[in-house]
């Protein structure tokens, strides 16, 4: 896939309930949504911009040298917030993927973006994500560890049948946790942005059940790194202390 084809966008805002401001916490000197930044832009696929309402969050994102896109301020998903940030950024459709990095993502590895990619080699594939192999016990039943559950099509990657909070499927196997980085293709993001929220998605609060209520294909790519979103102090510190510097 060429580099012209592909839009990687980072949507970020202010108003995190359970951390407020976290797209400008600190971590090993650098602000997190600039590190997020850095990883995607490292992955050499495309180019980056950072899709926020806030303008704090644009002027750390030029002052480390990045792009930054200004968005409306009532969007409720990152989902629209791209797709409106995809417009502006590139109205004459040169893209023909757009991937949705979170900015709250700071253990994300460049590899991670390349193989989110994979999938989409398919011309099946509306969307590509990723999911780790759980390894804890306690995530296994732990509810805000959203479990992909998915039939295998090739090595390193399965097809999503369902997305779940309950502890699924049953039986003998491994669990899988759902990484929320999303590869669309552009044509599908239209599409899925146009959908009324499903009932599934509403019942589970899981966006991207909408998709496959719409009969749309995710594919779903492994990786062995153990990525987490930053939602909570106890998160950020988890991650300074992993990210801190060794020696």
């Amino acid at each position: 896939m060429d580099q012209s084809d592909v839009l990687i966008l980072i949507p970020a805002r202010m108003a995190s309930v359970r951390l407020p401001g976290k797209p400008l916490a600190d971590i090993g000197g650098e602000a997190m949504i600039v590190r997020v930044m850095r990883r995607a832009e490292e992955a050499a696929v495309g180019p980056v911009m950072v899709a926020t309402d806030a303008p704090e969050i644009a002027d750390a994102v030029r002052a480390a040298g990045g792009r930054a896109v200004m968005t409306r301020s009532d969007h409720t998903t990152g989902s629209d917030r791209i797709f409106e940030a995809l417009g502006i950024a590139d109205p004459e459709a040169r893209a023909k993927v757009v991937v949705n990095v979170q900015g709250d993502f700071p253990m994300l590895s460049p590899s991670d973006i390349k193989a989110a990619l994979g999938p989409l080699a398919d011309p099946a594939v509306d969307i590509a994500t990723l999911a780790l192999e759980i390894s804890e016990d306690a995530e296994r039943t732990d509810p805000n560890v959203v479990k992909a559950i998915c039939s295998p099509v090739a090595p390193g990657r399965f097809r999503a049948l369902y997305f779940t909070r309950a502890t699924a499927p049953a039986g003998e196997g491994p669990l899988y946790h759902h990484i929320g980085l999303y590869a669309y293709r552009r044509a599908a993001l239209a599409r899925f942005v146009k959908l009324p929220p499903s009932m599934l998605e509403q019942r589970e609060r899981l966006e991207q059940l909408r998709a496959l209520e719409a009969g749309m294909r995710i594919d779903v790519a492994l990786t062995e790194n153990a990525i987490f979103g930053v939602d909570t102090p106890e998160h950020l510190e988890k991650a300074r202390a992993l990210l801190a510097p060794r020696g």
